[in-house]
């Protein structure tokens, strides 16, 4: 990880700097019968996906207040992150992790092994590249399931319609699932989300996002090299591929935007955007470095994203909300603390705020998982799916405006006919990769006004 994205606090940062922050899910009655009687009130967890993500998804589950709760079984492609991240769980939760070799699987269907562990009504994290989402799930509501899955959850619009319609299932079998926009949880942005419905700020005109630093590893990849395979390496790094994660862009700035679109209520219908790639050197992904993306509200509001991944430049990481009567900072310096602020102005740096937040900020990524909880013990519903796709949907459109140079509206992504990986639920160690290098060992690259096929 660069230096500089160290000052950003993610989801493995708060977890050192906070210690362990509470977590996963605990289950009561359902549709399915009652699996955790007062007698066993345990509830068991896998783990799918054992990268950084997942090691901290699953400390939060351990963490969780209202348990008891235990991990079980871990899958993973590669068999180093497992090991790492068992040692690491071990480590922190002792016996709150039970996973022996014989529950450790390592290969594309290990996830339908570590979910034959569970029980129903027990819980399944997701923390894989989320071109794998849709075939987890699928599985998931199959063995009666709760879920909790990172975002985000679709890269198009094909993934899209098939999530939506398991929600549906999910809806159908009560099972609760979680998707990882943490932000909708913070205590401190719900608050504000209030006074801006209650007219503190008027109208909203405008909002702008920012997450402008200098590259992670994650954002811009070398050639491969030769002690790994084409699928593995792109599982590795797939960030840098767009069919497994929709690019940095899609997993970066899901969060600004949904944190700009609930403020405004309501999710975009058309965007336009600019991108580029600059000093790139030998890096062979897909990714842009620098996107300037303006949505469009149905009322003809506009939201401008400023994404850029770069050394050297100006850094900026905040969320604004300007309204007819004043404007807010939804959040400032990373997505938490959010530290969001009211302001009778438009002067966000030098004006004195008319609202804050009283007393510490509770940590959203401990206050989700406790929403989670609630819900399952207390039979509430609970499904996120829809709002995670929607979220998703609204990011992959940002996307594929700066990759084709055109304007990208809702619907057109929605029911576009491109999916980047239709047959990733067919993956074994020895298939090809999904997308192929030319014989220079590159991939291809967006070229907005050259490629408009809406591939992007």
């Amino acid at each position: 990880m660069n230096h500089n994205e160290s000052n950003f606090s993610s989801r493995r940062d708060f977890i050192k700097t906070t210690g362990k922050v509470a977590a996963v899910s605990a289950l009561a009655g359902l549709v399915i019968p009652h699996v955790h009687a007062a007698e066993n009130n345990t509830i068991q967890v896998a783990l799918v996906g054992c990268g950084g993500r997942g090691t901290g998804a699953a400390d939060n589950a351990l963490s969780v207040k209202n348990g008891p709760l235990k991990l079980v079984a871990m899958a993973d492609v590669f068999d180093g992150k497992l090991k790492g991240s068992y040692e690491t769980l071990s480590k922190q939760h002792g016996e709150k992790v039970d996973v022996p070799e014989d529950r450790r699987f390592v290969g594309f269907d290990g996830y339908k092994k570590a979910m034959d562990c569970l029980k129903p009504g027990d819980i399944v994290i997701f923390t894989t590249p989320p071109a794998f989402r849709w075939v987890h799930f699928t599985y998931a509501i199959q063995k009666g399931l709760n879920v909790f899955m990172e975002k985000p959850v679709t890269v198009d619009g094909p993934t899209s319609k098939k999530m939506l319609q398991l929600a549906e299932e999910a809806k159908k079998k009560n099972l609760k699932v979680g998707v990882g926009l943490m932000c909708r949880h913070c205590k401190v942005r719900q608050e504000l989300f209030d006074r801006i419905k209650g007219g503190e700020i008027g109208d909203i005109v405008t909002l702008q996002a920012y997450r402008m630093h200098a590259p992670v590893a994650a954002c811009f990849t070398p050639p491969k090299p030769g002690d790994i395979s084409e699928l593995l390496y792109q599982i590795r790094d797939f960030h840098s591929f767009l069919w497994a994660s929709g690019g940095l862009y899609s997993d970066f700035y899901i969060h600004n935007i949904d944190e700009c679109c609930w403020m405004k209520d309501a999710w975009p219908v058309k965007a336009q955007a600019l991108g580029g790639r600059n000093y790139r050197g030998g890096d062979v992904d897909q990714n842009f470095d620098v996107y300037s993306v303006e949505y469009t509200f149905g009322d003809g509001t506009k939201l401008f994203l400023n994404g850029r991944a770069m050394e050297g430049c100006h850094e900026e990481f905040a969320s604004h909300a300007l309204g007819t009567k004043g404007s807010a900072i939804i959040s400032t310096q990373s997505h938490t603390p959010a530290r969001s602020r009211i302001y009778k102005g438009y002067d966000l740096k030098g004006s004195k705020p008319t609202w804050t937040y009283p007393g510490k900020e509770p940590n959203p990524y401990q206050v989700e998982w406790e929403d989670l909880v609630d819900a399952i013990r207390n039979d509430k519903p609970y499904n996120e799916v829809k709002r995670g796709v929607e979220a998703s949907l609204v990011t992959s459109m940002g996307r594929m405006a700066a990759h084709t140079g055109q304007v990208v509206t809702f619907d057109e992504i929605l029911n576009s006919g491109h999916e980047f990986a239709p047959t990733v639920d067919q993956l074994a160690m020895n298939s090809p990769a999904p997308l192929q290098a030319d014989k220079d060992g590159r991939y291809p690259i967006p070229m907005p006004g050259i490629k408009k096929d809406r591939e992007y």
